[in-house]
């Protein structure tokens, strides 16, 4: 049996599709988050009738992003182009054809990654960066093009599925305001079918972050931008076990929204003999919020200043859902079972030693993370944090 076509096709667009195209090996995909930075991309432009709305929008609110532009639309519209770098915006590849690499010769992929870059920085009168392919497919000939023609690809870590014809503009902004967060790289359409949403929208999503406390940078200038390898595999790798952990025990992000601190989930209370500091007795199995920490979140914070001002900020949105959330409306106590108990002893928590079993277990959990955020501190010894639902809603929230 002859097994090179296999071998061939596996070496060609397997292996490439695999490590590039879906675990982005090589890529630029995310920033740090330790700052309230995105970097917005838009895909398919530049187009007279739709481009211009977006620089508009960008315009009003002081933001800067980066365009992945179709080589011969750059040329028929080099105005368009212009304006783009006179605003503070970066210009890179997207394509010659927009073609998906996987239907493609491999002469044909390499060459259009090659002659869209030459192409583009021709029109832009200065060198390109970034190449992002069509689709974010990625053959061996798509890589070696990007090599070939000294550029970074890009690809995203959130998608703004503006293209989808079953959305509408509210529910694409809705979904990016729900799964951005900090150094998240955004993927959206100047032009295009995913223009059709994304122009209508773009205008009041950019007040919400902003209102947030976003600020939006280019590609090239979003902190912690690096190409993804093995340290950031392994901080993949652990947040979908977080993923697999919260979906398990029905565990939220608070409001909903990934760029919270906290994640809330309803449970049992695990321990026995815990009295508070009024003197009430905490019942074993009394209903009650437990929340755990966004991981990659509070590693690239720090336990600082900035971190308790979040905590204090989101402590509000726990708040809420405690309030509203069904499973958390017969809550009496909000407690976490974690290693950043002076972050809560800070935030008004009151702290416990944990039984030596329990203690052992997390240590075990909080060097485990270490390992897997590279880069985490370390951190104290985990603890119980713990308030009564009155409590923590006449500090956080309204009182029922």
């Amino acid at each position: 049996m002859n097994s090179f076509p296999l071998a061939a096709l596996t070496a060609y667009l397997i292996l490439p599709a695999l490590a590039v195209q879906f675990a982005n090996i090589g890529l630029l995909r995310e920033g740090s988050r330790r700052k309230r930075e995105l970097a917005l991309t838009f895909d398919d432009g530049p187009d007279p009738l739709t481009t211009p709305a977006v620089l508009d929008a960008l315009r009003d609110v002081g933001a800067r992003a980066t365009f992945f532009v179709i080589a011969g639309r750059a040329e028929s519209h080099p105005q368009l182009i212009a304006r783009m770098l006179a605003e503070g915006h970066e210009v890179a590849a997207h394509a010659e054809k927009h073609v998906h690499a996987w239907i493609r010769t491999p002469w044909g992929g390499f060459l259009d990654v090659v002659r869209a870059v030459r192409r583009v920085a021709k029109v832009a009168g200065q060198p390109v960066q970034y190449h992002r392919p069509p689709h974010g497919a990625y053959t061996l000939a798509t890589v070696l093009g990007q090599r070939a023609a000294g550029v970074r690809g890009v690809h995203w870590s959130v998608e703004g599925q503006d293209w989808q014809p079953n959305l509408t503009p509210e529910q694409v902004r809705e979904r990016l305001l729900l799964r951005a967060g900090p150094g998240s790289i955004v993927v959206l359409h100047d032009a295009g079918p995913g223009a059709v949403n994304t122009v209508p929208m773009l205008p009041g999503l950019l007040r919400e972050w902003k209102a947030r406390g976003y600020t939006f940078k280019t590609v090239s200038g979003l902190e912690g931008g690096t190409p993804v390898g093995s340290a950031a595999l392994r901080r993949r790798a652990f947040i979908a076990v977080d993923g697999v952990f919260d979906r398990l025990g029905r565990i939220q992000p608070t409001a909903g929204r990934a760029d919270n601190l906290f994640r809330t989930g309803a449970s049992a209370f695990p321990l026995e003999g815990i009295r508070l500091a009024d003197g009430t007795l905490v019942p074993k199995g009394a209903p009650c919020a437990e929340f755990h920490v966004n991981n990659p979140l509070m590693v690239d914070l720090g336990i600082n200043r900035p971190a308790i001002r979040q905590a204090q900020r989101d402590y509000l949105l726990v708040a809420d859902d405690l309030l509203h959330r069904p499973d958390l409306r017969d809550a009496q106590y909000v407690f976490c079972l974690s290693a950043v108990s002076p972050l809560m002893a800070v935030m008004g928590f009151e702290t416990y030693d944990l039984p030596a079993a329990d203690a052992r277990r997390l240590q075990l959990w909080a060097r485990v993370m270490r390992w897997g955020f590279a880069g985490a501190p370390k951190v104290a010894e985990p603890r119980l944090s713990i308030l009564s639902r009155a409590a923590f809603l006449a500090q956080y929230g309204d009182r029922e």
